[in-house]
């Protein structure tokens, strides 16, 4: 058991929601249930399953749960790069959140390695 706080791969998934959270109060309203709530929802699921499986006992759960951050950083690079191609976001701003998750993904494969060996 670890403080999650600690984690650099934390702390990157933590700016990245805020950050996400940020821009996405500009989306459309009609947006609000859709793209916004999924955006945020997927954002929020990387840290919190990271911190979540920080205070499992066994090195196998918390692989399990770097796992599931693991996944939902990919659906944050898909959402992401539908923000940019519906013009919600800048490509400035995409490179930016693109950039920081692709770092939080690294990191996540890293840390599986390491959690699994």
């Amino acid at each position: 058991m670890q403080n999650f706080k600690e984690l650099i791969v934390w702390q990157k998934a933590h700016k990245n929601v805020l950050l996400i959270y940020n821009q996405t109060k500009t989306f459309p309203k009609e947006e609000l249930y859709g793209i916004t709530s999924q955006l945020r929802r997927a954002a929020v699921s990387i840290p919190t399953n990271i911190a979540e499986g920080s205070g499992k006992s066994t090195k196998k759960d918390f692989a399990n749960y770097l796992q599931t951050s693991l996944g939902s950083s990919q659906e944050v690079e898909y959402l992401i790069l539908l923000c940019l191609d519906l013009n919600f976001i800048s490509t400035k701003v995409y490179n930016e959140l693109s950039n920081l998750n692709n770092e939080v993904k690294a990191m996540l494969i890293s840390l599986i390695k390491k959690v699994r060996s």
